[in-house]
């Protein structure tokens, strides 16, 4: 009988752990979302992962040279594309991916760390959180506001009007607003960095913390070869003297 007892003890000690460990995922998960925190004010709590996008996916080096060695080198005397326009790439930030938020803010929460989130329904909206700038090497701290929300913007790694003259001319509209909101083509970034590369190739501007280099460069290559966009020769003479120099 004192067996069965403490058997039967063990048994609801088990139960009991399992319902807390589930009931604690449950309270992570929305924590994390930023669905509770009502009781707090607007914003979500702050809980996040670590920033930034995952570099691993890139390759290594050697696959890098190996696959700009493949890309397409342009000509620039057989011709000029049509003239460039943004609006060729569609929707600024669209939802393409159909989970209820737009680009900005996915990847927004993908690279930010200590996210606070807008407690709405999708929950999408980043209102603050902070960003270890790969570009500059800076910590900025991001607050969403018509004064603020300018210091971190979303770079396309491979410029719209890099990709265009690179071979995007070609494309069909949907086509085009897929690379424009490709997530492996997306950064989040300093401002003013983002506002000094512009539209420039890798040939007529790079990241000025120099440790990034590689990765930008490799990104690029990666981006490149995925849309089946070419490189022009300086371009291409530009990325093998960064890969040359990687660590």
């Amino acid at each position: 009988m004192l067996a069965r007892r403490k058997g039967l003890r063990r048994s609801q000690l088990l139960i009991v752990a399992l319902l807390i460990c589930a009931v604690a995922g449950v309270l992570f998960a929305l924590v994390r979302g930023g669905i509770i925190g009502g009781a707090f004010g607007v914003w979500g709590t702050g809980l996040n992962s670590s920033s930034g996008p995952s570099d691993s996916s890139l390759g290594s080096v050697d696959d890098s040279a190996k696959i700009l060695d493949q890309l397409p080198v342009l000509q620039t005397r057989s011709g000029s594309p049509p003239r460039y326009s943004r609006d060729e790439f569609g929707q600024r930030w669209a939802d393409i991916d159909r989970n209820g938020c737009d680009t900005r803010n996915d990847i927004l929460r993908r690279d930010l760390r200590s996210l606070q989130m807008k407690t709405s329904s999708p929950n999408c909206v980043v209102v603050g959180g902070i960003l270890d700038d790969p570009y500059t090497g800076r910590t900025i701290e991001f607050r969403k506001g018509e004064d603020s929300s300018d210091q971190v913007q979303i770079d396309h790694v491979v410029a719209l009007a890099n990709a265009w003259r690179s071979g995007a001319w070609q494309w069909d509209a949907t086509r085009r607003q897929e690379f424009a909101n490709d997530p492996t083509n997306l950064l989040a970034v300093d401002g003013n960095a983002n506002q000094d590369k512009g539209a420039s190739r890798a040939d007529q501007w790079l990241p000025p913390n120099a440790r990034y280099r590689c990765a930008y460069v490799q990104r690029q290559i990666v981006v490149k070869s995925s849309w089946g966009l070419g490189v022009t020769p300086r371009e291409k003479k530009v990325m093998k003297v960064v890969l040359d120099h990687c660590e």
